[in-house]
């Protein structure tokens, strides 16, 4: 497969960015990304204002947890058919569709509360929010794999991450500016209205085929088979069993089938992958303020030029891993995320000057655009086409597990000792990552000429 992807030529790399399906998953990842930060540093930032105390604040916060735990009722997603809409938009713009109607609902609700007298109507609301958005992603994320071939979810990736940070930008800077001049309420009908890109979007594409589905019969019957489910007249309960089996079960066992042993090596390599860039960025804004920039400074860099390089950095990507193969890619970005991190110990040692900020800042942002589209397209390819919510889903989850627990001790360490010896740990914890990068490459070239000869 890599060889195929490497004959590519420059032009035709780019070019992929014009292929249909790749643009309807900038709008879809517009949709997946706006409501996060609605329900989360944007709706602080409402409470704040309304006077909400910050324990509190902190609490409701947890709302956002439903996308840690999406994983939970993606097999739902995966194989449960909506009644009505299952039959016009077929499984994966059905679920889509409804939670986009959720995330509308909820946000158009929030607005309607009063944060004041109504605290607990603000929660409630969050928290459909976040549970829709959650559902969107694992739709979202199963049609972009199960909509188009391998070679080309590098580019489905990079267009996915553009979207979700221009959705990220209008939910942050956005609905900030709509709050100034009209209040909150007005803002979060806005966003509630803005929402629509995603439903039109779901209207216009084509879902994807599910044969695929088909050729996992077989496992799932032998695994009734050896758990005694197969009955001539099944009762209610066999049934129900039958189909956590089927949706739950098969899932995980179709993935470990498939990999052998070596399963646990790729969900090694997924758990730590992402650990070295959430570590640093627990203590980025705490370091930048500790270095004396001002808050204008800090809101310019990060929360401008920053996005906009991660953009360019998550297209940039699509093109490379179309070009290069997701293999490479991966090696690179994996090796740029640990150069970068030491550019921070160095900048610790440096006057607050502005230009070593944005050049900083910048070159992190473009290392991070570049190893998540990669990582993403990784990530896609792993999955089996009959069990795409529930095993992407899981990966997804897996990824932030041991990454966020580790990155929870990020403040003990820079008490501890100091910036520079901090973020030279960060950088540390992103070398396991490359060693695991250059096992899968190995087991990937010995693999090539058994599939070689399979086909």
């Amino acid at each position: 497969m890599n060889k195929l992807i490497s004959r590519h030529n420059w032009v035709e790399s780019f070019q992929v960015y014009k292929n249909r399906k790749v643009v309807s998953m900038l709008f879809l990842g517009f949709s997946a990304g706006l409501p996060i930060l609605l329900v989360f540093g944007t709706l602080s930032a409402w409470l704040r204002v309304e006077g909400v105390d910050k324990t509190t604040i902190g609490f409701v916060s947890w709302v956002a947890l439903a996308y840690g735990f999406k994983f939970i009722w993606s097999p739902l997603v995966d194989r449960l058919a909506l009644p009505w809409l299952g039959k016009w938009l077929g499984q994966r713009r059905s679920w889509m569709l409804l939670a986009q109607v959720g995330v509308i609902y909820g946000l158009t609700s929030m607005a309607l509360s009063d944060p004041v007298s109504g605290l607990q109507a603000v929660i409630v609301f969050a928290i459909v929010t976040a549970f829709s958005s959650a559902t969107q992603d694992i739709s979202i994320d199963a049609w972009r794999i199960e909509a188009i071939g391998d070679d080309f979810q590098g580019a489905m990736a990079g267009a996915y991450q553009l979207g979700y940070r221009l959705g990220m930008i209008l939910a942050g800077g956005g609905a900030f500016s709509l709050a100034h001049f009209y209040g909150w309420p007005t803002a979060y009908l806005w966003m509630a209205f803005f929402m629509l890109s995603g439903v039109i979007t779901v209207l216009l594409i084509e879902e994807p085929d599910h044969s695929e589905r088909l050729k996992n019969l077989r496992l799932e019957q032998q695994m009734f088979e050896q758990l005694n489910l197969l009955h001539s007249t099944p009762s209610a309960v066999v049934r129900f069993q039958q189909w956590v089996v089927a949706a739950v079960i098969s899932p995980f066992a179709e993935f470990f089938a498939r990999n052998g042993w070596f399963a646990v090596v790729i969900l090694g390599f997924i758990m730590v992958f992402r650990i070295s860039d959430i570590t640093l960025g627990v203590m980025a804004n705490p370091f930048y303020i500790d270095m004396g920039y001002s808050e204008l400074d800090i809101g310019l860099v990060t929360k401008t030029v920053g996005p906009f390089v991660t953009i360019g950095g998550a297209l940039l990507g699509g093109v490379l891993v179309m070009h290069y193969g997701r293999m490479r890619m991966l090696m690179a970005g994996a090796i740029m995320v640990v150069i970068t991190n030491l550019l921070f110990a160095w900048l610790a040692t440096r006057d607050a000057e502005l230009i070593w900020l944005i050049l900083v800042v910048g070159a992190d942002n473009l290392a991070a655009g570049i190893a998540t589209t990669t990582f993403i397209a990784y990530l896609s390819a792993l999955t089996n086409k009959a069990y795409t919510a529930t095993q992407y889903a899981l990966f997804s989850s897996i990824m932030l597990l041991l990454a966020k627990f580790v990155a929870g001790f990020s403040g003990l360490i820079v008490d501890a000792s100091s910036y520079p010896i901090f973020f030279a740990y960060a950088a540390a914890l992103g070398v396991p990552s490359i060693g695991f990068i250059l096992v899968l490459m190995r087991h990937e070239t010995l693999r090539q000429p058994e599939n070689s000869a399979q086909r």
